[in-house]
């Protein structure tokens, strides 16, 4: 393997800082170096390449002209920077908050558009030049901390004035519906500091939101102030004092009213923010910081104060950096080859931006509990990157179920999607209940089990006094054994609750409501309610019991009958969405009519139906292990891995989901899948020869495969701690207990593993 001195030399000079394993990584490959921001950022991935901590709320980052919900494209026009950013998402867009662009010459607010070259990033760094006249080009560098961030901005000397404008009124719009700006504010509070707030509604989950800024530059500006721009009219105020626009603010000598427009084409109309001029001829250097609190410009300030003290921008991006190896190095792979594991880090990475960490910035209540936000879909996440948390972040994961359970305790509903302090939207189920289950039935502790209960508990015996945004719609479903037509997502929200009922009932069992479990795990049955034998898929049905006319498991609803939300089935159709009762697996192989029919049900499905870019069905090549053959479980993985995911910014099979498709990637190159809600994973075909997860305690598991190669993905043979493992599965206590997993590797099946005993 080869190596890369420059990370052996950072890793000697932060060894003292930093934990054994991430030394021992350091030996062989900087994981920071090998996972690379921009995979997904292009080809419907909707990640984006700026700079951010694991986890932190500040998302430092390109904006461009065209883009989708990230604002971010490869091939249009950079218009400036922003702080706030979510990542990997479908949908609406959200944030984009404060966006700052360098400029050189007169003022101007509007055509803010850039060509780029030389942009590089890496975790927590970002880079790039702008302009298409090589003399004029600006070279700018991000870095960033949890709750700020760092610009450093070159400018060419001898090409006029250097200037970097501030837009306060900054967001991502998408397609005309994105978020609308309700008010903003902007204080010049001398010749190096600014700060504000702007006030916005619309995008992903409508809710408003506030949000404060404080702001300093690395030097006291030749010239500044704030800038207002109105149906295209530039209108400035030099020096010190304030521009406001509250739409009922009253006109004062300091303050101005914005009126805000609600029409999105008019991009530059109604916007405020501040300017900033320097002398590049004298110092062509200039750097800015920023802050954001949604508390108010004195937590800004405090947040600024205490994340970024100083202007050493090359300390703060290797702090940025030591956070990522830390978080990287939780996981050490070797084999493959290098795209793959370029591809793996990749992935990992971008398994631990979302959701946002805010603990100290809990606007909504007042709580001292862990506060994140910005789980934007956990209608994904659930199925792979919480499971992932658990095992590699377990402090994170326990942090982020205290903060779910605080947020029931305030808001009433476990949500089962949140932003900028608001529940919603919800998709099928109420999948926090998942989360929930997974968390206790792995142990994870260090939460208020029965406080978890009465949250997971309300979600599946109360009608939701707002469906759209939380909990479910109950009253048929209980009545009936399943959601009938006369709803939205009929079929798809039975397939969910069924799942979720089992999650309740699996945490009832654990806390010894022995009579409640029995009642929810008799409700997980009702996936069987829409079961039609003749077809050998999920039927919609309508509150009489009749089947959906005209129907086909492959029908794909939208193309007929209107929008995915409308559907029956959300984002999918019958065969798709059959495939996921795991709750039942056994159950279901029998309904298809044994092990044999199962597996050419399932290569049905493959063939041209399955959709790894898509959630509702990504556990299904992991189904052939319940029917005896784990190698056609191997073999689809595989292919997967191989055709879906690339080391390119189109590398992903779609929209990332905060993490939901990378983490598929991470558990399944490892050879380990989880079912989530349940303490067991499956054992598949390994990428790589050696892999070393690193848990809690200095414990360690190691999956090692010396064989494993492109021709070798079938698994021969097993042994865990050196003792012969006949099932392809292992329990979650086996994991964390760590130890050895051995597998023999080879070019064709022998047989090991036909044999499931079913879920433990």
């Amino acid at each position: 393997m080869s190596k890369n001195w420059h990370g052996l030399i950072l890793g000697a000079l932060l060894a003292l800082a930093t934990p054994v394993w991430t030394q021992e990584v350091w030996a062989q490959e900087d994981p920071v170096r090998l996972a690379d921001p921009f995979v997904g950022a292009d080809g419907g991935g909707n990640t984006v390449p700026g700079a951010g901590v694991p986890f932190g709320f500040v998302s430092l980052s390109p904006d461009t002209a065209m883009g989708d919900t990230s604002g971010y494209d490869s091939a249009s026009a950079i218009t400036g920077f922003s702080f706030t950013h979510v990542t990997g998402t479908g949908g609406k867009s959200k944030y984009g908050n404060f966006r700052v662009t360098p400029l050189l010459g007169d003022l101007g607010v509007s055509n803010l558009v850039f060509a780029r070259s030389e942009e590089t990033a890496s975790p927590g760094y970002y880079a790039v030049s702008l302009g298409a006249d090589s003399a004029r080009r600006i070279r700018v560098e991000l870095t960033a901390t949890r709750l700020a961030g760092l610009m450093r901005v070159t400018f060419p000397k001898g090409q006029g004035a250097a200037r970097l404008v501030l837009d306060a009124t900054s967001v991502i719009a998408l397609r005309g519906e994105g978020q609308r700006v309700t008010g903003a504010h902007v204080d010049i509070l001398d010749a190096q500091t600014v700060s504000g707030w702007v006030s916005v509604e619309g995008g992903w989950n409508p809710a408003p939101y506030k949000l404060y800024f404080y702001a300093r530059y690395s030097r006291p500006a030749q010239d500044f102030g704030a800038w207002r721009a109105r149906q295209g009219e530039l209108m400035r105020q030099a020096g010190s004092g304030a521009l406001d626009g509250e739409p009922q603010a009253k006109t004062s000598a300091a303050k101005a009213d914005l009126m805000v427009d609600y029409d999105m084409q008019k991009e530059f109309a109604h916007r405020l923010g501040a300017y900033a001029g320097f002398d590049a001829d004298a110092d062509p250097s200039v750097e800015l910081k920023l802050a954001v609190s949604f508390i108010g410009v004195d937590k800004a300030k405090a947040n600024l104060e205490q994340e970024i003290p100083g202007w050493d921008f090359a300390a703060v991006r290797a702090a940025a950096e030591a956070q990522w190896r830390d978080a990287l190095g939780r996981i050490e792979v070797s084999g493959g080859d290098d795209a793959q594991r370029r591809i793996f880090y990749s992935a990992l990475y971008r398994s631990h931006t979302m959701p946002h960490d805010l603990s100290g910035e809990n606007v909504w209540w007042d709580s001292s509990e862990p506060h994140y936000e910005d789980f934007y879909t956990l209608w994904d996440t659930f199925r792979t990157l919480h499971p992932l948390l658990t095992v590699i972040e377990p402090e994170r994961q326990r942090d982020m179920v205290r903060s779910l359970l605080d947020t029931y305790r305030h808001t009433g509903w476990l949500p089962d999607a949140r932003i900028a302090g608001a529940n919603g939207m919800t998709q099928g189920g109420s999948n926090g209940d998942v989360v929930i289950a997974d968390a206790i039935v792995k142990d994870l502790g260090g939460f208020d089990p029965d406080l978890a209960y009465a949250a997971i508990k309300k979600d599946a015996d109360m009608d939701s006094d707002a469906p759209f945004v939380q909990g479910r719609v109950l009253k048929d479903y209980l009545r009936l054994g399943y959601v009938p037509l006369t709803e939205a997502r009929s079929a798809s929200r039975t397939l969910e609750y069924a799942y979720d009922d089992f999650a309740v009932g699996e945490v009832a069992a654990r806390l010894g409501h022995a009579d409640e479990a029995a009642r929810y795990r008799a409700r997980a049955g009702n996936w069987r309610n829409l079961w039609d034998d003749k077809l050998g898929c999920v039927h919609p049905r309508y509150p009489d019991g009749r089947w959906l006319e005209n129907y086909t498991c492959d029908y794909n609803y939208p193309d007929k009958t209107g929008p995915w939300w409308e559907a029956p089935f959300y984002e999918g159709n019958g065969l798709q969405y059959s495939t996921y009762v795991p709750q039942d697996i056994p159950g279901l192989i029998a309904r298809v009519g044994g092990p044999a029919a199962f597996v050419g049900w399932l290569d049905h499905l493959f063939d041209g139906h399955y959709d790894q870019g898509n959630e509702p069905d990504i556990l299904a090549p992991w189904l052939y292990m319940d029917a005896g053959r784990p190698d056609l479980s191997e073999a689809r993985v595989r292919q997967i891995l191989r055709d879906d995911y690339h080391l390119a910014r189109d590398g992903l099979p779609g929209n990332d989901d905060a993490g939901t498709m990378s983490s598929w990637y991470v558990w399944s190159s490892l050879g380990l899948y989880p079912l989530a809600g349940q303490p067991v994973y499956d054992i598949g075909s390994p990428v790589f020869t050696r892999s070393v997860i690193h848990l809690a305690g200095g414990r360690s598991f190691t999956l090692s495969a010396p064989l494993a190669s492109a021709t070798n993905l079938y698994v021969i043979g097993a042994r865990l701690n050196g003792q012969p493992l006949k099932e392809a599965r292992l329990s979650h206590a086996q994991l964390m207990a760590g130890g050895v997993l051995e597998l023999d590797m080879g070019p064709k099946p022998n047989g090991w593993g036909q044999t499931l005993k079913g879920l433990q």
